[in-house]
Protein backbone atom coordinates (compact mmCIF):
# COMPACT_ATOMS: atom_id res chain seq x y z
CA UNK A 1 0.00 0.00 0.00
CA UNK A 2 1.31 3.44 -0.95
CA UNK A 3 0.71 6.33 1.44
CA UNK A 4 1.79 9.95 1.59
CA UNK A 5 3.52 11.90 4.37
CA UNK A 6 2.80 15.61 3.88
CA UNK A 7 4.75 18.41 5.56
CA UNK A 8 2.91 21.07 7.54
CA UNK A 9 3.58 23.68 10.21
CA UNK A 10 2.75 23.36 13.87
CA UNK A 11 0.24 26.24 13.78
CA UNK A 12 -1.92 24.34 11.28
CA UNK A 13 -1.61 21.14 13.31
CA UNK A 14 -2.46 22.72 16.66
CA UNK A 15 -5.45 24.62 15.23
CA UNK A 16 -7.13 21.61 13.66
CA UNK A 17 -6.24 19.23 16.51
CA UNK A 18 -8.09 21.45 18.95
CA UNK A 19 -11.28 21.18 16.88
CA UNK A 20 -11.48 17.37 16.94
CA UNK A 21 -12.78 17.65 13.35
CA UNK A 22 -14.44 15.12 11.06
CA UNK A 23 -12.48 16.50 8.08
CA UNK A 24 -9.62 18.88 7.36
CA UNK A 25 -8.28 20.85 4.43
CA UNK A 26 -4.54 20.15 4.26
CA UNK A 27 -3.96 23.12 1.99
CA UNK A 28 -0.80 24.16 0.18
CA UNK A 29 0.21 27.44 -1.49
CA UNK A 30 0.99 25.62 -4.74
CA UNK A 31 -1.80 24.59 -7.12
CA UNK A 32 0.23 21.60 -8.30
CA UNK A 33 -0.88 18.14 -7.17
CA UNK A 34 1.81 16.84 -4.76
CA UNK A 35 1.38 13.38 -6.26
CA UNK A 36 -1.52 11.37 -7.65
CA UNK A 37 -3.22 9.73 -4.65
CA UNK A 38 -6.04 7.23 -4.68
CA UNK A 39 -9.19 8.04 -2.74
CA UNK A 40 -8.90 6.46 0.71
CA UNK A 41 -5.09 6.59 0.71
CA UNK A 42 -3.58 7.29 4.16
CA UNK A 43 -2.14 10.81 4.34
CA UNK A 44 0.14 11.44 7.33
CA UNK A 45 1.24 14.77 8.84
CA UNK A 46 4.91 15.61 9.41
CA UNK A 47 5.90 18.86 11.10
CA UNK A 48 8.43 21.22 9.55
CA UNK A 49 12.04 20.73 10.57
CA UNK A 50 13.46 20.84 13.21
CA UNK A 51 10.33 19.08 14.57
CA UNK A 52 10.97 16.00 12.45
CA UNK A 53 8.05 13.94 13.69
CA UNK A 54 4.92 12.39 12.25
CA UNK A 55 2.09 13.69 14.39
CA UNK A 56 -1.18 12.49 12.85
CA UNK A 57 -2.97 11.90 9.60
CA UNK A 58 -6.20 11.28 7.75
CA UNK A 59 -7.50 9.65 4.58
CA UNK A 60 -7.30 11.32 1.20
CA UNK A 61 -10.58 12.15 -0.55
CA UNK A 62 -9.84 14.75 -3.22
CA UNK A 63 -7.30 17.29 -4.43
CA UNK A 64 -8.83 20.44 -5.81
CA UNK A 65 -7.90 24.09 -6.30
CA UNK A 66 -10.06 26.74 -4.64
CA UNK A 67 -9.94 30.50 -4.02
CA UNK A 68 -9.14 31.22 -0.38
CA UNK A 69 -12.62 32.58 0.30
CA UNK A 70 -14.29 29.45 -1.08
CA UNK A 71 -11.97 27.17 0.92
CA UNK A 72 -12.77 29.22 4.02
CA UNK A 73 -16.52 29.09 3.37
CA UNK A 74 -16.39 25.30 2.96
CA UNK A 75 -14.04 24.32 5.79
CA UNK A 76 -13.79 27.34 8.10
CA UNK A 77 -11.32 26.63 10.95
CA UNK A 78 -10.74 23.14 9.52
CA UNK A 79 -8.36 24.96 7.17
CA UNK A 80 -6.06 25.23 10.17
CA UNK A 81 -6.62 28.99 10.45
CA UNK A 82 -8.85 31.01 12.77
CA UNK A 83 -10.16 33.35 10.04
CA UNK A 84 -10.12 34.01 6.31
CA UNK A 85 -7.66 36.82 6.92
CA UNK A 86 -5.28 34.44 8.71
CA UNK A 87 -5.56 31.95 5.84
CA UNK A 88 -4.63 34.72 3.40
CA UNK A 89 -1.72 35.82 5.61
CA UNK A 90 -0.33 32.31 5.75
CA UNK A 91 -0.62 31.99 1.98
CA UNK A 92 1.19 35.31 1.62
CA UNK A 93 3.96 34.14 3.93
CA UNK A 94 4.67 31.09 1.80
CA UNK A 95 4.40 32.99 -1.48
CA UNK A 96 6.30 35.99 -0.14
CA UNK A 97 3.78 38.39 -1.63
CA UNK A 98 0.45 39.95 -0.52
CA UNK A 99 -2.62 37.82 -1.31
CA UNK A 100 -6.30 38.62 -1.84
CA UNK A 101 -9.23 36.45 -0.83
CA UNK A 102 -9.40 35.23 -4.44
CA UNK A 103 -5.89 33.76 -4.29
CA UNK A 104 -6.06 30.12 -5.32
CA UNK A 105 -4.65 27.38 -3.10
CA UNK A 106 -4.24 23.64 -3.52
CA UNK A 107 -6.59 21.72 -1.23
CA UNK A 108 -5.98 18.16 -0.09
CA UNK A 109 -9.37 17.24 1.36
CA UNK A 110 -8.98 14.62 4.08
CA UNK A 111 -11.60 12.62 5.98
CA UNK A 112 -11.43 10.95 9.38
CA UNK A 113 -8.35 12.82 10.66
CA UNK A 114 -6.48 11.67 13.74
CA UNK A 115 -3.95 13.48 15.92
CA UNK A 116 -1.26 11.94 18.08
CA UNK A 117 -0.41 13.16 21.56
CA UNK A 118 3.11 14.56 21.79
CA UNK A 119 4.42 11.48 23.60
CA UNK A 120 3.10 9.40 20.67
CA UNK A 121 4.85 11.37 17.94
CA UNK A 122 6.90 9.19 15.61
CA UNK A 123 10.40 10.26 14.49
CA UNK A 124 10.74 10.35 10.72
CA UNK A 125 12.32 7.25 9.13
CA UNK A 126 16.07 7.24 8.61
CA UNK A 127 15.65 7.49 4.83
CA UNK A 128 13.53 10.65 4.89
CA UNK A 129 14.93 12.87 2.07
CA UNK A 130 16.20 16.13 3.54
CA UNK A 131 15.37 17.89 0.28
CA UNK A 132 11.62 17.09 0.54
CA UNK A 133 9.58 20.29 0.59
CA UNK A 134 6.01 19.02 0.41
CA UNK A 135 6.18 15.39 1.42
CA UNK A 136 7.29 11.89 0.56
CA UNK A 137 5.69 8.58 -0.47
CA UNK A 138 6.14 5.37 1.49
CA UNK A 139 5.11 1.84 0.59
CA UNK A 140 4.10 -0.83 3.08
CA UNK A 141 5.81 -3.25 0.71
CA UNK A 142 9.15 -1.85 1.88
CA UNK A 143 10.66 -2.51 5.29
CA UNK A 144 10.73 1.17 6.25
CA UNK A 145 7.24 1.92 4.96
CA UNK A 146 5.76 -1.13 6.65
CA UNK A 147 7.43 -0.33 9.99
CA UNK A 148 6.11 3.24 9.96
CA UNK A 149 2.56 2.18 9.08
CA UNK A 150 2.57 -0.47 11.82
CA UNK A 151 3.55 2.24 14.32
CA UNK A 152 0.54 4.28 13.20
CA UNK A 153 -1.73 1.24 13.51
CA UNK A 154 -0.43 0.50 17.00
CA UNK A 155 -1.22 4.02 18.22
CA UNK A 156 -4.70 4.03 16.71
CA UNK A 157 -5.48 0.56 18.04
CA UNK A 158 -4.50 1.52 21.58
CA UNK A 159 -6.74 4.58 21.41
CA UNK A 160 -9.76 3.44 19.40
CA UNK A 161 -9.67 -0.35 19.20
CA UNK A 162 -8.94 -2.63 16.29
CA UNK A 163 -11.96 -1.53 14.26
CA UNK A 164 -10.43 1.91 13.71
CA UNK A 165 -7.45 0.55 11.81
CA UNK A 166 -8.95 -2.09 9.55
CA UNK A 167 -7.20 -2.40 6.19
CA UNK A 168 -7.83 0.80 4.18
CA UNK A 169 -10.28 0.68 1.29
CA UNK A 170 -9.82 2.73 -1.82
CA UNK A 171 -11.88 4.52 -4.46
CA UNK A 172 -15.67 4.18 -4.30
CA UNK A 173 -15.34 1.50 -1.62
CA UNK A 174 -13.82 4.12 0.69
CA UNK A 175 -16.38 6.82 -0.11
CA UNK A 176 -19.20 4.38 0.55
CA UNK A 177 -18.15 3.69 4.16
CA UNK A 178 -16.29 6.87 5.14
CA UNK A 179 -17.77 9.54 7.38
CA UNK A 180 -17.57 12.57 5.11
CA UNK A 181 -17.99 16.10 6.44
CA UNK A 182 -19.96 19.02 5.04
CA UNK A 183 -16.95 20.72 3.47
CA UNK A 184 -15.97 17.49 1.74
CA UNK A 185 -19.54 17.12 0.46
CA UNK A 186 -19.47 20.61 -1.00
CA UNK A 187 -16.13 19.97 -2.68
CA UNK A 188 -17.19 16.62 -4.17
CA UNK A 189 -20.48 17.99 -5.48
CA UNK A 190 -18.89 21.12 -6.96
CA UNK A 191 -16.23 19.10 -8.76
CA UNK A 192 -18.71 16.45 -9.96
CA UNK A 193 -20.83 19.19 -11.57
CA UNK A 194 -17.75 20.89 -13.07
CA UNK A 195 -18.55 23.94 -10.92
CA UNK A 196 -21.67 24.71 -12.96
CA UNK A 197 -25.26 24.96 -11.74
CA UNK A 198 -27.28 21.81 -12.47
CA UNK A 199 -30.31 23.85 -13.51
CA UNK A 200 -28.88 26.88 -15.33
CA UNK A 201 -25.26 25.86 -16.05
CA UNK A 202 -24.17 29.11 -14.33
CA UNK A 203 -20.42 28.89 -13.70
CA UNK A 204 -19.77 31.80 -11.30
CA UNK A 205 -18.38 29.80 -8.38
CA UNK A 206 -19.20 32.36 -5.64
CA UNK A 207 -22.88 32.10 -6.63
CA UNK A 208 -23.01 28.29 -6.46
CA UNK A 209 -23.84 26.08 -3.49
CA UNK A 210 -24.01 22.34 -2.89
CA UNK A 211 -27.54 21.36 -1.92
CA UNK A 212 -28.55 18.17 -0.12
CA UNK A 213 -31.48 16.51 -1.88
CA UNK A 214 -32.46 14.56 1.23
CA UNK A 215 -31.71 16.94 4.07
CA UNK A 216 -28.71 16.16 6.26
CA UNK A 217 -30.98 16.66 9.28
CA UNK A 218 -33.16 13.84 7.92
CA UNK A 219 -30.17 11.47 7.69
CA UNK A 220 -29.36 12.40 4.12
CA UNK A 221 -25.76 11.31 3.45
CA UNK A 222 -22.88 13.55 2.39
CA UNK A 223 -22.56 11.79 -0.99
CA UNK A 224 -22.55 13.17 -4.51
CA UNK A 225 -25.68 11.11 -5.31
CA UNK A 226 -27.48 13.15 -2.62
CA UNK A 227 -26.26 16.49 -3.95
CA UNK A 228 -27.04 19.11 -6.57
CA UNK A 229 -24.87 22.11 -7.37
CA UNK A 230 -27.31 25.01 -7.54
CA UNK A 231 -27.24 28.76 -7.92
CA UNK A 232 -27.78 30.24 -4.47
CA UNK A 233 -31.30 31.55 -5.15
CA UNK A 234 -32.41 28.21 -6.58
CA UNK A 235 -30.84 26.41 -3.62
CA UNK A 236 -32.93 28.49 -1.22
CA UNK A 237 -36.12 27.77 -3.16
CA UNK A 238 -35.19 24.07 -3.30
CA UNK A 239 -34.70 23.85 0.46
CA UNK A 240 -37.98 25.71 1.06
CA UNK A 241 -39.90 23.44 -1.31
CA UNK A 242 -40.84 25.93 -4.03
CA UNK A 243 -38.84 24.00 -6.62
CA UNK A 244 -37.66 20.42 -6.96
CA UNK A 245 -36.11 17.96 -9.39
CA UNK A 246 -38.28 14.99 -10.33
CA UNK A 247 -37.00 11.42 -10.78
CA UNK A 248 -36.77 12.04 -14.54
CA UNK A 249 -34.23 14.80 -13.75
CA UNK A 250 -36.54 17.63 -14.81
CA UNK A 251 -36.71 20.94 -12.95
CA UNK A 252 -40.15 21.50 -11.41
CA UNK A 253 -41.57 24.77 -10.05
CA UNK A 254 -44.51 24.90 -7.65
CA UNK A 255 -47.54 27.11 -8.36
CA UNK A 256 -47.16 28.26 -4.75
CA UNK A 257 -44.28 30.49 -5.83
CA UNK A 258 -46.59 32.60 -8.00
CA UNK A 259 -49.51 32.41 -5.58
CA UNK A 260 -47.56 33.52 -2.53
CA UNK A 261 -45.16 36.02 -4.07
CA UNK A 262 -46.86 37.10 -7.31
CA UNK A 263 -43.61 36.51 -9.12
CA UNK A 264 -41.18 33.80 -10.17
CA UNK A 265 -41.09 34.39 -13.92
CA UNK A 266 -37.38 33.55 -14.27
CA UNK A 267 -37.99 30.21 -12.54
CA UNK A 268 -41.11 29.29 -14.50
CA UNK A 269 -39.08 29.79 -17.68
CA UNK A 270 -36.91 26.87 -16.51
CA UNK A 271 -39.82 24.67 -15.44
CA UNK A 272 -40.23 21.16 -16.85
CA UNK A 273 -36.86 21.29 -18.60
CA UNK A 274 -34.20 18.64 -18.18
CA UNK A 275 -31.29 19.60 -15.96
CA UNK A 276 -28.78 21.63 -17.95
CA UNK A 277 -25.72 20.08 -16.32
CA UNK A 278 -25.03 16.66 -14.83
CA UNK A 279 -21.87 14.88 -13.62
CA UNK A 280 -19.97 12.85 -16.16
CA UNK A 281 -20.21 9.67 -14.12
CA UNK A 282 -23.71 8.14 -13.82
CA UNK A 283 -22.78 6.99 -10.30
CA UNK A 284 -22.62 10.68 -9.31
CA UNK A 285 -26.08 11.49 -10.69
CA UNK A 286 -28.90 12.26 -8.22
CA UNK A 287 -30.23 9.00 -6.81
CA UNK A 288 -33.91 8.33 -7.39
CA UNK A 289 -34.69 7.56 -3.74
CA UNK A 290 -33.38 10.95 -2.62
CA UNK A 291 -35.32 12.79 -5.34
CA UNK A 292 -38.50 10.96 -4.36
CA UNK A 293 -37.93 11.97 -0.73
CA UNK A 294 -37.61 15.63 -1.67
CA UNK A 295 -40.67 15.47 -3.91
CA UNK A 296 -42.82 13.89 -1.21
CA UNK A 297 -41.45 15.50 1.96
CA UNK A 298 -40.34 19.02 0.94
CA UNK A 299 -41.85 20.08 -2.38
CA UNK A 300 -44.94 22.29 -2.12
CA UNK A 301 -46.66 20.91 -5.22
Amino acid sequence: MLYWVGITDRDWFETVRGLEPDEVNFWQPSERVPRKLETGCPFLFKLHSPLNYIVGGGFFVRFTVLPCFVAWDAFREKNGASSLNELMQRTARYRKAPQTSSARIGCNVLAEPFFLEEEEWIPIPHDWPRSAQRGYTYDTGSETGNRLWRQIEKRLTSRHGAVAVQEPRFGEAYLTRAKLGQGTFRTLVADAYHRRCAVTAERSLPALEAAHIKAHAAAGPNRTQNGLLLRADIHRLFDDGYVTVDPALRFVVSSRLREEFENGRIYYELADKALANLPDRPTDHPRREFLEWHNSEVYLG
